[in-house]
């Protein structure tokens, strides 16, 4: 008895990671050359990690490269169950000799052999019997062999003279790829942050998360509004649903009683064509007929091409002609040039997706333009994102808070790759990291040094995330290995993202052994960074790594001066206002651009030029009215005879909700 091979589980539809990348090698080179390489091959992980899948993957690979192969997959339940029916029938022989023929032999579930003495003799005799006539045996369990109770000696020794390979849990990279994956197979989308969330949770088996993700489908298509996030982290956290998170599905529509509908659309009366419009369909028809078929043939090209996105000027070009040369000709040479972008648009979106948009793949009038682009990206040189090109160096503030940090970046464009190699910039959020390593890395690229990829920890995340999803890991590390410098804004996002730091790690290597600068910026002291390998965080102290801390008054009155200028009147600026401003406390730039930013609106809604008064106003609040004399001095208040009491004494201040009571002892 024998199961038929799931036609979803192949090698496509499997999401490979770190945990699962050595497994996946070692089936793709066994399906590639069965009995050849690795026999057997015997897989190990707990369940629900993708061992089955990856069985019957191998034996679509096996029958992709020669369809005559025999490919037999069973568990090993199945394997007992047939062959005690066969013994009760004598017919125990015939169906040994059945598997001799089997070219490739898929055995799932070795674990259930435990404490069946027999069955594993039959098991041995068989993988001996397909070993030596040269066939492929690729057996999985959810646990190693020496672990499986019981397990004849013999059969351990023939595990391990093959290869023995366990699946480990996948690790976040990986599971946003599968959600990622799974999703777009269902169609099914989701807010920003939701899937990375669900993958955050400590769901380490696929077959769960992927349950995770029918709940969370399940839910989207009957709630009235798409799924939040914290949504998300409710409904995946939940062990069982309470009936009352969904939103029931939208009613139809209510019918608009100002229309008299109920629920079906109103059939207007039918009105009878007057002679005149009689008179018009005749024309109309009449010069339809007249208009040369060609004509309409191009027009309709032209609203479908358009219509799909297309450049379509040749095709008007072609429509306002005279008389044009072989029409047919033409409309064939123009949707063969559609049909080849097409074809570079696939390819490319397999490679590059950030690429896919081009406009170049949208013009018909530009293939040569299309099948470069498709070459600079099947070399991996399609360029990362590069520095804002609005943020420079000249533009920071220079003061003592900011002077290491700009220095340091500063020798970094003259010498890159050798000084300062890497450069870390720490410090806390709004104080001008982002700025100061798009600045470098602008400078970099005027200094000849290209390309440059800056670019946000995240972005990098996710770039890895979709080139996993897509099978594209080495175009990916392609595309990082030939930029002239690499610039990553807040590293400290990679904590706890395990495939991102061994990524992350090979690629400092190789572009450190080649002299290309590196910049990294933290808002996290490299110090108290957890969740980060010392491998890697080695790395990162290896170079220079500065504090770019909160704006000094010189930073925060030149930035002041910044803001005033911008508006226009800079030079005519209140100094007392830029004094004040200045001197008031700040732990960013952002916060003091606020500062001056709330002065200048209010000025404006006011009409009163903004001065230092207006800004105490603003920020400290209107000031406190004069305080009245009291009349009175402050003591014991008596009267015309004398204290009223020998026990108690009033002491009199200016606000009644100052006034004590105390008793005099």
């Amino acid at each position: 008895m024998t199961t038929q091979l799931n036609a979803q589980s192949r090698f496509e539809t499997f999401v490979v990671g770190a945990s699962n990348r050595l497994a996946v090698t070692a089936a793709k080179a066994v399906a590639e050359s069965p009995g050849a390489v690795y026999n057997p091959l015997f897989l190990y992980a707990r369940p629900g990690l993708g061992k089955t899948h990856l069985l019957m993957a191998a034996g679509h690979g096996a029958r992709a490269i020669n369809p005559r192969l025999a490919v037999e997959y069973l568990t090993v339940d199945d394997f007992v169950e047939s062959f005690n029916a066969a013994i009760a029938a004598g017919q125990g022989e015939v169906y040994r000799r059945r598997f001799h023929d089997v070219d490739v032999l898929l055995v799932d579930d070795v674990q259930f052999l435990a404490g069946r003495r027999e069955m594993q003799a039959e098991l041995l005799r068989l993988m001996d019997a397909l070993q030596a006539a040269g066939h492929q045996v690729l057996l999985s369990s959810d646990r190693a062999p020496a672990e499986i109770e019981s397990l004849d000696e013999r059969l351990i020794r023939r595990f391990a003279g093959g290869l023995v390979i366990d699946i480990a849990a996948p690790d976040y990279e990986t599971r946003v790829a599968i959600l990622r994956r799974r999703a777009e197979e269902r169609k099914a989308t989701f807010a920003a942050g939701v899937l990375d969330a669900v993958a955050q949770l400590p769901i380490d088996n696929v077959r769960e998360l992927l349950g995770a993700l029918n709940r969370l489908i399940a839910f989207q298509a009957v709630s009235a509004v798409p799924l939040d996030v914290a949504q998300a982290r409710v409904l995946v956290g939940a062990t069982e649903s309470t009936g009352n998170g969904a939103s029931a599905p939208a009613s139809p529509p209510a019918a608009d009683p100002a229309s008299g509908l109920t629920g079906t659309a109103a059939t207007p009366a039918p009105t009878a064509a007057s002679e005149f419009d009689d008179f018009l369909s005749d024309v109309t028809a009449t010069l339809s007929q007249q208009v040369e078929s060609w004509r309409a043939r191009v027009g309709e090209a032209i609203l479908r091409w358009e219509g799909e996105g297309y450049r379509t000027a040749r095709l008007a070009t072609l429509l306002n002609a005279e008389s044009p040369v072989d029409p047919e000709s033409a409309l064939r040479e123009y949707e063969a040039d559609v049909q080849r972008l097409q074809r570079i648009a696939a390819e490319i979106e397999q490679l590059s997706p950030e690429a896919a948009g081009a406009m170049v793949l949208r013009d018909p009038d530009d293939v040569v333009g299309a099948e470069a682009l498709l070459v600079r990206t099947r070399e991996g040189t399609e360029p990362p994102p590069p520095p804002v090109a609005t943020w420079r160096l000249d533009d920071m503030v220079d003061g003592p808070s900011s002077r290491m940090a700009l220095a340091a970046a500063r020798a970094a464009v003259v010498e890159p790759g050798v000084r300062y190699n890497p450069l870390v910039v720490a410090g806390g959020s709004g104080v001008g990291k982002t700025h100061l390593l798009h600045g470098l890395g602008n400078a970099l690229e005027a200094a000849g040094v290209a390309p440059v990829a800056c670019l946000s920890t995240h972005e990098f995340i996710d770039e890895l995330i979709g080139a996993l999803d897509r099978d594209r890991i080495p175009a990916w590390r392609a595309r990082y290995r030939r930029v002239g410098a690499l610039l990553l804004d807040d590293i400290h996002l990679v904590a706890g993202k395990d495939r991102t730091q061994d990524e992350l790690f090979w690629l400092f290597n190789f572009l450190f052994e080649s002299n290309r600068q590196m910049a990294f910026t933290s808002a996290v002291p490299l110090a108290e960074l957890a969740g980060v390998e010392p491998r890697l965080l080695t790395r990162l102290e290896g170079g220079l790594v500065v504090e770019l801390p909160a704006p000094d008054r010189d930073v925060r009155q030149r930035v002041v001066e910044r803001v005033l200028a911008a508006r226009g009147d800079g030079d005519a600026a209140d100094p007392e206002l830029v004094a004040y401003l200045a001197a008031r406390p700040a732990d960013s730039v952002r916060t003091v651009q606020g500062l001056v930013q709330r002065v200048l609106v209010a000025a404006e809604s006011q009409g009163r030029p903004a001065s230092a008064p207006l800004a105490r106003e603003v920020i400290e609040g209107p000031a406190k009215p004069p305080r009245r004399p009291s009349g009175r001095a402050s003591g014991i208040v008596a009267a015309a005879g004398g204290a009223r009491s020998r026990e108690k004494m009033v002491w009199e201040w200016a606000d009644v909700t100052e006034r004590a009571l105390e008793d005099w002892r």
